[in-house]
């Protein structure tokens, strides 16, 4: 009996309901920038749960997915992983997240630290995403320069934090945190490989869909 339009049941929506029969909370959530929901049930009715849904699925071809995938499609969002796409360095700003700020409030905790001059010096490693420009896959970890004839050792500007094959792209994608990242946008950036020097062109992180339209879909 629960709405599931989008005016009614919008994305960040939770509702209690009955789903097979069972009490449940239904959570309007989304990992991976999709259109998605989120089914809790008692831990006992768990596997009643999948079972039901992956029966009333089989008429529309549902395809059980996993974790790999479930990062590629987030980072064809510019969804990060905190503690992966982040360090205890990356602010919500070095992250493109101070929308996520609430700029109105007089005061909360951490509000000052956010003003501190070093935390706002434009000079910050920043999130930003990474297309190389002979679609290799680049290595997470991978170092970058920006000027590969430097002496050794070099200087290092930042690293790789995700890279993954976008199957919808069809090409690598990768997102890095850069110094001064977010005002180097389609500057070409340099990374180190085993088999050699790979250049890359700093973009955005919303590598598709970004006006996120596909979580209404």
């Amino acid at each position: 009996g629960q709405d599931l339009s989008d005016a009614a049941f919008p994305h960040m929506s939770v509702a209690e309901c009955t789903f097979a029969g069972l009490p449940a909370r239904l959570f309007r959530i989304s990992f991976t920038g999709e259109l998605g929901f989120e089914i809790n049930v008692p831990a006992r009715h768990g596997s009643a749960l999948w079972e039901a849904i992956y029966e009333a699925g089989r008429t529309y071809d549902i395809c059980p997915y996993g974790t790999e995938t479930m990062h590629v499609l987030r980072a064809e969002k510019g969804y990060i992983i905190v503690g992966q796409d982040t360090d205890g360095t990356v602010t919500p700003q070095d992250a493109g997240l101070d929308w996520a700020i609430g700029k109105a409030k007089k005061d909360f905790v951490g509000k000052r630290s956010l003003q501190r001059p070093d935390i706002v010096a434009p000079n910050r490693k920043q999130l930003v995403g990474l297309l190389t420009e002979d679609r290799t896959k680049l290595e997470e970890g991978a170092q970058i320069v920006l000027d590969p004839k430097q002496q050794l050792p070099m200087t290092m500007a930042g690293h790789v934090t995700s890279s993954y094959d976008s199957d919808v792209l069809g090409r690598p994608i990768a997102m890095a945190v850069i110094i001064g990242g977010h005002g180097r946008m389609g500057e070409t950036v340099h990374i180190p490989m085993p088999h050699g020097t790979v250049k890359a062109t700093i973009t955005s992180t919303n590598f598709y869909d970004p006006d996120g339209e596909r979580l209404k879909a």
